[in-house]
């Protein structure tokens, strides 16, 4: 498949109760691995890649850097890949788009784009990340890739206490809405794991809801059911590999003859 093929393979994957599911990878050795796996989509996760190429989350590895582990990622397999792109690098709807437009001559066919602002504290507001995305869908229209943009709300992430999470539910709701006015492709709602708020944002929301699989989060038949089209791993299969890893290597190091 070319890419433009490749980028809407991965939309007809996206169908509400039966989700795609996105083991998320790190560099081309772990997209091997999952797609070997029976994988039909790859995606990465910002904290993975951050992870095993030295550098802490929050757009702190390069972004070329990070371009040419997408571009090795693609050369890998067949399969369509999504990078996790967090704020595009830029609060500047131009730059970002600009940035992005790197990822797709990479190969890339889909962005995870959020509206936390990274590196500080808060969430933009509504209208300001309206014109990010709408900026990153014309570029990619002007590219003829039809880019899955999975707009990232923070808001459940932001919030610590689930029991809020309801109260929150409006205002997601609405973002939801306004991100897909201006040309997003799915939602993302890390953080919220509640199966009826769930539900709720499923029969909400105009676009394809992704939810992230963590621990204490419901099973994937039960978010299947509340209408989810989405289910990401996020950093969460990094770092049991690395917890194996470290495991193996105290075996050794503990065993050693001192």
């Amino acid at each position: 498949m070319n890419q433009e093929e490749r980028a809407r393979a991965f939309t007809a994957l996206h169908r509400k109760g039966d989700p795609v599911v996105l083991y998320n990878i790190w560099d081309a050795g772990s997209a091997r691995c999952v797609a070997e796996a029976g994988a039909k989509a790859l995606a990465t996760g910002s904290w993975s890649v951050a992870a095993a190429h030295g550098f802490a989350d929050g757009q702190k590895i390069p972004l070329q850097l990070l371009v040419e582990i997408a571009r090795e990622i693609v050369a890998a397999t067949d399969l369509p890949l999504s990078v996790d792109f967090e704020g595009a690098y830029s609060e500047d709807p131009a730059q970002g788009a600009a940035n992005v437009a790197q990822l797709i001559d990479a190969g890339a066919i889909g962005i995870n784009f959020e509206d936390q602002i990274v590196g500080k504290n808060g969430i933009h507001p509504i209208d300001n990340q309206v014109a990010r995305i709408r900026a990153i869908r014309e570029m990619a229209e002007r590219q003829n890739v039809p880019l899955f943009i999975n707009a990232r709300t923070d808001l459940f992430l932001q919030e610590s206490d689930a029991a809020r999470h309801a109260g929150l539910m409006n205002e997601a709701i609405a973002r939801a809405k306004a991100y897909a006015g201006a040309g997003a492709s799915g939602f993302f709602a890390p953080g919220l794991a509640d199966t009826e708020l769930v539900a709720r944002l499923c029969a909400a929301s105009p676009l394809p809801v992704n939810v992230m699989m963590k621990p204490g989060a419901p099973d994937l038949p039960t978010l299947a059911a509340a209408g989810v089209g989405r289910v990401s791993y996020g950093p969460f299969p990094y770092r049991a590999m690395i917890a194996w890893l470290q495991g193996e290597a105290e075996k050794v190091y503990g065993s050693a003859v001192k």
